[in-house]
Formats: structure tokens, sequence, C-alpha cells
């Protein structure tokens, strides 16, 4: 019954849900349309009143307003393109691939590759989740070509996982992290939130564990019978691996700083490792340095670094770095393309007054102890039309954070209960 429903619902998702860029899209018309109608700022009182259905002042303020907020997540996008480009760069790194391989070679039976598939996607995922997307590719390679009779849809459906379960609740989940990096662009209503209050929350990490327990032991129940199983041709996968370029015989001068490990130890090493460990240990205003001190410092800008510096020193040296690097600028169109969009829809909903609408209607169905059920609820339902976490909280947060301010609910449990 299951394989069936899963069958289905792959038929109706190819013939009906576009690229995530045409949904934004959408999603700026419907916030467009919201704002013109329901939002009390979309007009100047300056100006004229014309027919509300032909209201072209109106329609132009707001079209000023989504082109004022089209730029405010540049420098989140940069965050998250980095998130997934050093995910890439550790993930396809020559020890990493050793790791992955070794791993790949455990299991005996295509459930149990099915099995750690799941588990090996959602623990990367908690680390980074631009790691998972890569690292997952990677090990389901290794998996087809040293396990015969395993369904490739379900691999990698389990090698998905981490996107779908995990990642927003880790040490890369872009609301927590973003709040919890100074300056960010709700710093004014939300402060900043150190992580101590939002995924190293005991109710979070519990939950983590739950979820990675039930899901690891759930999926491999889905692989279908021997007759219906869908192979890989592990000939063509082996075609894609990433491969660390060779040294010249005789190289050039060039070529051989392109090829020196030095450069990469003393940048990741002595750079790296270095700013990190005085960044993270420097003691607090107080004087006083405590673990939880430590960890409150932890952001997307700390956690970009150190996956950075893993990187440059993972790969040993700079022309095996700058391979992977160029290979991961590939992944990163979508943010590129789509966050100036989603900061669109930010800017109609923060400028036009429609979070306070909206923020109106939560007030109404919920109060201070039922109001972060609802916020669960709602943005897990609100996440299958905006397929990414960072890009959707900026469309969430100005209401959902101005309607729990008013019910009296802690900004973190509203970030949490967002993630």
């Amino acid at each position: 019954m299951i394989q069936d429903f899963a069958r289905i619902m792959t038929r109706w998702s190819t013939r009906w849900v576009p690229d995530a860029w045409i949904i934004a899209i959408f999603l700026t018309v419907l916030a467009f349309a919201l704002a013109f109608f329901l939002s009390p700022g979309a007009k100047p009182q300056d100006l004229p009143e014309l027919i509300p259905a032909l209201d072209l002042n109106r329609a132009a303020t707001l079209v000023f307003y989504w082109g004022t907020g089209f730029w405010v997540l540049l420098n989140f996008a940069m965050q998250m393109c980095l998130i997934i480009m050093t995910g890439y760069i550790v993930a396809v790194s020559p020890p990493f691939q050793r790791l992955l391989k070794w791993l790949a070679s455990l299991p005996k039976s295509p459930r149990g590759s099915i099995a750690l598939m799941a588990f090996v996607s959602m623990a990367l995922s908690f680390l980074n989740w631009g790691l998972s997307i890569v690292g997952s590719a990677v090990f389901s390679r290794f998996v087809v070509k040293r396990q015969r009779g395993i369904d490739y849809r379900l691999l990698i459906a389990a090698a998905y996982l981490g996107l779908g379960t995990t990642w927003h609740a880790g040490l890369s989940a872009s609301a927590p992290l973003l709040v919890a990096t100074p300056g960010h662009f709700m710093e004014k209503e939300l402060g900043v939130i150190p992580i101590t209050q939002t995924i190293l929350h005991p109710y979070n990490l519990v939950l983590v564990g739950i979820i990675m327990a039930f899901m690891t032991f759930f999926v491999p129940m889905l692989h279908p019978r021997k007759e219906d199983v869908i192979e890989a041709d592990p000939a063509r996968i082996q075609e894609e691996e990433f491969t660390s370029p060779e040294k010249p015989e005789n190289p050039l001068p060039s070529e051989r700083m392109e090829h020196s490990p030095i450069i990469t130890i003393v940048i990741g090493a002595l750079f790296g490792f270095v700013f990190l460990w005085q960044y993270l240990t420097k003691p607090a205003a107080n004087g006083h340095m405590t673990l939880q001190v430590a960890l409150s410092r932890i952001n997307l800008d700390t956690v970009n670094f150190l996956f950075l510096t893993l990187g440059i020193l993972l790969h040993g040296k700079p022309a095996s770095l700058l391979n992977a690097a160029r290979e991961a600028g590939g992944f990163i169109w979508g943010i590129v393309l789509q966050f100036p969009f989603y900061a669109g829809i930010f800017g109609i909903i923060q400028y036009s007054g429609l979070q306070d609408v909206i923020a109106g209607w939560f007030l109404a169905i919920a109060n201070k102890f039922t109001y972060p059920v609802i916020v669960y609820w709602y943005s897990g339902i609100v996440n299958y039309f905006v397929p990414s976490g960072g890009s959707k909280w900026a469309i969430e947060a100005p209401y959902i954070v101005s309607a729990g301010v008013r019910l009296g609910v802690p900004n973190a449990l509203t970030v949490l209960t967002y993630a």
C-alpha cells in the first residue's frame, strides 16, 4: 500500500510541481495580492483614492516595497552559498571519500544499505546540510557499486532524509544560526539568540534522536520486492566521481605552487584553527569563560569558517581544493537566483504592514500556550511551498515573531518551533 501511494505521489509531483524559482514567483504574486487588498500600509495617505480594484498608486507602492526588500538577504544568501560550497568541498575530499567507501562496505543486504544510507544522511545533515547534500550523493554512489539488488529510487529517497528531517535542527540550521549571528535582518525585533536556546535545547536534541532512530528502522521496510527493484548502472556512476587533479611530470613554478601542501597547511591550520580557537575561547565581558559562552558564539559565520578550514586541510593541496570549489559552484545557482525574490516577498510583508494583518490571524486562534504548536504545524505546511528554511524564515519571520511577542511567547521558543 505504501509503495503504491509513493508511486502515485511521484507521478503527481513530476507532473505538477515546478522549479522552486517558479514557486517563488507564485508566492510573490500571492504576497502582492494579500497586501493590495488587506494591508492598510499599502497606500500612502497623501495619495488620492482610486477605485480599489484599479488603484495604481497602491500597486506602485507595493512594487516599491518589493524592490526595497529585494537585496535585504544578500549577506544571508552568501552565507547559504558558503554552506553548500564548504559542505561540498569537505564531502568530496579524499579522506572523507575514503571514510564513505569504508562505511558503504559494511552492510550485507540491500535493506541494511538503505538503513545505513538513512542514518548517514541524517547524521551529516545535523552537522551541515551542505555536507549532507553532497556527502549523501557521494555515499549513494559507493553503495551502488558495492551492493547489488538495491532499489536506486529508495536509496536516493533515503539519501534525502537529512534534508527532510534533521537539517534545520542541526548545526547549520538557517533560522537558529541566523538569529545567533550579530547583524541579522531581524536583529531589531529579536536581538541575538544563542544556539544554546534553540539547536542545543534538550527538547530539540531528544526529538532529533527519536527521528533518526525511527527513520533508520522504518525506511528499509519500504524496499520493494526483488522483481520490482530498479537498479542503477555502476559503470555510469563510476564516471561521476570527483577526482583530484594530478601533478604534471614537469610542472611549471605556478603548477608547483598549486600542488604544494604548504599553502593549505599555513592557511588552514595557522589561520583557520588558530582564529576559531581564539574566537571561541575568548573570555566573556565579565572575564569568565565557560562552555556555554563558547557555544553561544557559534553562528553561521563560525560554522562556515570551520568547514572551509576543514575543506582546505582535507584536500591537502590548492589544486584539489580549487577543483572542488569549481564544481561546487554549480550547486549554488538556485540560491543566487531565488533569494532576491524571497527578499522581495519579505519587503512586501514587512513594509506594507501585511505582517500585522497576518499576525492578527494568529492572535485570533492562539494563546501563549498553543502558539508554538500552531507555528510548528503552520511552518511545516508552508515548507512544502517554500523549499528553503532560510528564505522561508525571511517570509514568515516578520509576522510570526510579531504575533509571538504580542502573545508573550519567548523569541527563542518561536524560532525553535519554526525550525
